[in-house]
């Protein structure tokens, strides 16, 4: 069964940096488009990166672009999301999750994904 973590999450201040961590075990998806989405209290789950199989191809929210950087590790089975110049709004709970098979014009879709991890709590304070 596959199982995905979350880890590193905290409490900073706006302008710092944290990174974030997803470690995938079990299946056999370590290859598979890993995506990160945040939701904050009151509003709706929401598409922030997502990282291809070849684990270089990248994409972002807009309202991260620039900031947020997604990455594999060597191992394959983790996905890092370094968060910079992070802002009260980026304040969430964020999740990785994965699909099996999730298409390029779904990939911002939380219904696409089929698991997903506990989340990791960050709160940028002002």
């Amino acid at each position: 069964q596959v199982q995905l973590a979350e880890s590193g999450g905290g409490l900073v201040q706006a302008g710092a940096s944290l990174t974030i961590s997803c470690t995938i075990s079990g299946g056999n998806f370590g290859r598979n488009r890993m995506a990160w989405f945040r939701q904050a209290p009151g509003k709706e789950r929401e598409f922030v990166a997502a990282i291809d199989r070849d684990g270089y191809t990248t994409f972002y929210a807009d309202s991260v672009k620039g900031r947020f950087t997604t990455s594999r590790d060597n191992s394959r089975n983790t996905r890092n999301l370094q968060m910079n110049r992070l802002t009260p709004e980026d304040t969430a709970v964020y999740y990785c999750a994965l699909g099996p098979s999730v298409i390029t014009s779904r990939m911002r879709e939380p219904s696409a994904y089929a698991y997903w991890g506990q989340g990791t709590q960050v709160t940028v304070s002002s």
